[in-house]
């Protein structure tokens, strides 16, 4: 990331998700999609659209059984989708998103 040579993006479905925890949690989810796109593209940050081929990928992925517990969020998933099919990496803090075992993603 701090290789200025790097295009850095962000994701729509970040956007979409934001939204939707604000909305139905804006009391302890205070950003709405709008100020997460507007400080996104204030910090240069470019964005990734959601094309169809991003969706085709969900059935390719597999979580692993050696999992501590399931994952269930459907953003992350698409997300992962939307790196492996653009052959970027996907930077995460999560500590399951690893266990689909994806060489797109970068655990930090």
């Amino acid at each position: 990331m701090l290789n200025d040579g790097n295009e850095i993006f962000y994701s729509v479905i970040s956007i979409w998700e934001t939204e939707i925890k604000h909305i139905n949690k804006g009391d302890l989810f205070p950003i709405t999609g709008a100020q997460l796109k507007n400080f996104s593209d204030k910090a240069g940050l470019k964005c990734l659209e959601i094309k169809p081929e991003h969706t085709l990928l969900l059935s390719s992925l597999h979580y692993s059984e050696d999992a501590p517990k399931p994952h269930k969020d459907p953003f992350d998933r698409m997300l992962i989708c939307q790196a492996k099919s653009e052959e970027m990496l996907f930077m995460t803090h999560d500590s399951l998103i690893p266990y689909y075992n994806e060489p797109c993603i970068l655990s930090v």
